[in-house]
């Protein structure tokens, strides 16, 4: 990883980090003295994304660090990793939220409704956390880094759980104690989306550790790029695999039969310099030089 490219990531992940243990100290005492359990939900939520931001930032470091004995490929894989913890604790903090808000809809808990205040409180999140959604987004874009974009959606998630919660408070003060669930009923949906939220960044993740190939577009470019250098007959396979930021390409190159073992050696050099020129994220090209086959033509 570039030092650029570690800069801006570790920027927005230690400005979410400082955003969130602020909002979450908010939502939790406003939650409590105003008796909204979706403010508290809420709350939780945001102390998750605080573990979340913690686990970004180890992440981007050791993905940032160079190759070495041990790892001869780098150290990229991390970033998909920390991606993965942080979907996983969307899922189970949705679980939670999910599972609590349940229980006080079927046998509410006797007490006061929210607070007009919690209202407020709410919306001032909401607009924060999808100012901090919408940057950090573009920023986990600009680097590619998995875990910035991860991180990204635990503020959307927050700014949903925060507007689900708005609505629920809202129409308990509307409607009155005839609607007291309704604060819990906006935590369950909450829950739900911030579920799939998880499961939309989990996927992915997973893939990138499984080594699935990123865009079969992009195989099909470096295809082309390889073709396109003189003395290469044919591209037999082509592959790419994900290491963070990087990728590394595997590739079979056919080549004329008759040519020396020096030529060939050159021409294998001349492929992946011309690949790494045009595209600057493939870190590593492996060849494999075979013999062309004969081409066989009408009789």
């Amino acid at each position: 990883m570039s030092d650029t490219r570690l800069q801006r990531s570790l920027r927005v992940t230690f400005l979410g980090m400082a955003a969130n243990v602020l909002l979450a100290g908010g939502k939790l005492f406003a939650g409590l003295v105003g008796h909204s359990h979706a403010l508290v939900a809420d709350a939780f939520e945001s102390f998750a994304d605080i573990v979340g931001s913690i686990i970004v930032w180890r992440g981007i470091v050791v993905a940032s660090k160079p190759a070495d004995e041990d790892h001869p490929y780098g150290h990229g894989k991390a970033e998909p990793i920390a991606a993965a913890v942080i979907s996983t604790m969307l899922l189970l903090a949705a679980a939670g939220i999910g599972l609590h808000a349940l229980r006080e809809v079927i046998t509410p808990t006797p007490g006061p409704g929210p607070r007009p205040f919690t209202l407020l409180v709410l919306l001032g999140v909401l607009v924060v956390k999808e100012v901090l959604f919408r940057y950090v987004q573009r920023e986990g874009e600009a680097v590619q880094s998995a875990a910035v974009k991860s991180d990204a959606w635990h503020h959307r998630s927050d700014a949903v759980t925060s507007l689900a919660a708005a609505i629920g408070i809202t129409i308990s003060l509307v409607g009155g104690p005839r609607f007291a669930t309704a604060d819990s009923v906006a935590a369950v949906v909450a829950a739900a989306v911030i579920a799939w939220n998880g499961w939309s960044l989990l996927r992915p993740a997973l893939e990138e550790l499984m080594d699935a190939t990123p865009d079969p577009l992009l195989t099909e470019h470096i295809r082309v790029i390889a073709s396109a250098v003189p003395g290469v007959d044919a591209i037999e396979k082509c592959f790419a695999r994900k290491m963070g930021y990087h990728l590394f390409v595997d590739m079979h190159v056919h080549v004329d039969p008759l040519m020396t073992v020096e030529r060939s050696h050159r021409l294998a050099h001349e492929v992946k310099d011309t690949v790494r020129a045009q595209l600057p994220h493939v870190h590593d090209v492996l060849i494999h030089i075979e013999p062309a086959r004969p081409h066989v033509g009408p009789e």
